[in-house]
């Protein structure tokens, strides 16, 4: 019934009890997983897991604090990896200026590159923002991202820059920030997002939502992000995990 769209079970956080959170997940409506690698060890871990449960998928690519190690080689391997079976969009990459660990330069050519690659095997992207969106939004439109489309993952900015992305053919992706208390600007993104543009996610092993917030994050708790967008939609659980899952479905190319 849940889709969590984006999640790192590939973290090391998950690595004693993968098959117990798995379960986790499935006791708490999670029928489907996407996991996403971003470097080359995430990248191997989540194509293994996508291989041994029929319910998980691999998102894959480079993040953009990793831009610095993107090379011809690295991208020649993620474009073989790419066509491998369950592979359901490329990412996830973008800009981050939080971390100083590549320079603005390194992150606009890696971003570029990568969104070529995705055009030309029809795969949407998944998009990392941090401190970021202008030059994101920027790209992305230089870019023509509308050909593909894809994720604005974790999704924290205003309802300007909503409608803004939308307007990109991206979907709108609400993580466990949707119940903390000091992010306002994100339940008015819940009321407002288009239903059919609508994903959910966890990030784990990050961002846990209210009320383990601050623990680890993992796939069971996108229950708990469902829930918070259906008080803000005033609508049904249900109902949210319904549609969340068609939209899911339909961006990645599945069968429902």
């Amino acid at each position: 019934m849940l889709f969590d769209t984006h999640t790192h079970l590939n973290a090391v956080q998950f690595d004693e009890d993968v098959p117990e959170t798995v379960q986790k997940a499935a006791e708490h409506d999670v029928t489907r997983m996407a996991v996403v690698g971003f470097d080359t060890e995430t990248i191997d871990k989540s194509l293994a897991l996508s291989q041994q449960y029929d319910h998980i998928y691999s998102i894959v690519g480079w993040h953009p604090t990793e831009s610095h190690s993107y090379t011809d080689a690295v991208e020649e391997k993620l474009y073989h990896q790419l066509q491998l079976p369950k592979i359901v969009a490329m990412g996830e990459m973008g800009l981050d200026y939080h971390w100083p660990d590549s320079t603005k330069e390194e992150q606009f050519e890696a971003f570029r590159r990568q969104i070529r690659i995705a055009k030309e095997l029809k795969l949407p992207v998944s998009i990392h923002n941090r401190e970021a969106t202008e030059d994101v939004y920027k790209i992305l439109k230089e870019e023509h991202i509308e050909d593909i489309g894809g994720i604005m993952h974790s999704f924290g900015e205003s309802i300007d820059w909503m409608e803004r992305f939308l307007d990109l053919g991206m979907h709108i992706s609400l993580s466990g920030v949707v119940t903390f208390k000091n992010a306002p600007e994100v339940r008015e993104v819940a009321k407002a997002v288009p239903f059919d543009k609508l994903l959910i996610e966890t990030d784990a092993p990050y961002l846990a939502p209210v009320p383990f917030r601050g623990k680890r994050n993992e796939p069971a708790y996108v229950k708990y992000v469902a829930e918070e967008v259906a008080k803000q939609r005033g609508i049904s659980y249900e109902e949210v995990g319904h549609q969340t899952m068609i939209n899911a479905n339909r961006l990645f190319g599945l069968d429902a």
